[in-house]
């Protein structure tokens, strides 16, 4: 029984800090747009949690298993930049995502891979340098 109400204050401590976080969080990402090309696709909520948490929204654009990679063209010009877990995306999606950047002049964020915590620190750090 005390593990389980470990668990229970485990969990709302979590929720707590999250709550916490969205509040402190700095208004330079607030308003913005953001496309995660590539993936897993069962991440993509917990990604866009993170997103939501500094106040921007999250597209998400599979890199091409399902979803057309000419979609990607059409999505650019709408967001601030663009982040690539390079651990979950196919070379051709890569590619097209690094010319579509260069052609509209938007930031390519490379991640280390598809967590969470990946988006969050790329994130964190945007908001640090005030490149909201």
């Amino acid at each position: 029984m005390a593990k389980k109400n470990r668990r229970k204050a485990t969990r709302s401590e979590q929720k707590s800090d999250e709550v916490t976080r969205v509040a402190d969080a700095p208004e330079g990402l607030a308003g913005r747009s953001f496309l995660y090309v590539g993936g897993r696709d069962c991440q993509v909520a917990h990604l866009r949690a993170v997103a939501d948490g500094f106040g921007a929204e999250l597209i998400h654009h599979d890199g091409g298993l399902r979803e057309a990679v000419s979609r990607i063209d059409r999505v650019l010009p709408s967001v601030d930049c663009v982040f690539c877990p390079i651990d979950c995306i196919s070379h051709d999606a890569c590619v097209r995502v690094k010319s579509g950047c260069k052609k509209f002049n938007k930031a390519f964020i490379p991640l280390r891979n598809g967590s969470k915590s990946s988006l969050e620190r790329a994130l964190h750090s945007m908001n640090e340098r005030g490149n909201g």
